[in-house]
């Protein structure tokens, strides 16, 4: 259960965005959110989990990469230990291929295939990190269907 307010903000606006149809309405959350905790210099995991959510609500596929890079380049920060303090069942190690698969469909959606490739492959790297459940079966769909996207390109 996650005990952590930030995180809960930030869920507020992932609701929004998939259960509500109101991408828009995530948005100005998560930039209201993205202030409070002090953008990139804040904590690593909310600048992780909070620029993972922020690309999936740009409709600028270069917005949406530039924050896939954010959430990547804080997920390097983080532990698993503070992940556990914040009550995310997971580790640090099941957030890469979500995070890689994402920087791979925004590489490959603006014609850098070789990127691309390059993401996909970290993260099927990283795929023994994920669970038997539904968000470990989800990242693993995603992959099979980015692969075979740059199969046919």
């Amino acid at each position: 259960m996650i005990t952590d307010d930030t995180l809960a903000r930030i869920n507020e606006g992932v609701q929004l965005h998939h259960r509500q149809g109101q991408p828009q309405a995530a948005r100005v959350l998560f930039a209201q959110v993205w202030d409070e905790i002090g953008g990139e210099w804040g904590d690593p995991l909310h600048v992780c989990v909070l620029a993972h959510s922020m690309a999936d609500v740009q409709d600028d596929v270069q917005q949406e990469l530039v924050w896939d890079q954010r959430a990547l380049a804080a997920a390097d920060l983080l532990t698993d230990d503070r992940v556990a303090q914040a009550g995310v069942p997971m580790s640090v190690a099941a957030l890469y291929p979500s995070l890689h698969l994402n920087l791979g469909e925004c590489y490959r959606r603006l014609g850098d295939l070789a990127q691309a490739r390059e993401c996909l492959r970290r993260a099927q790297a990283g795929i023994g990190a994920l669970g038997d459940d539904e968000y470990g079966k989800l990242i693993k769909g995603g992959l099979d269907r980015l692969a075979q996207q740059l199969t046919s390109e």
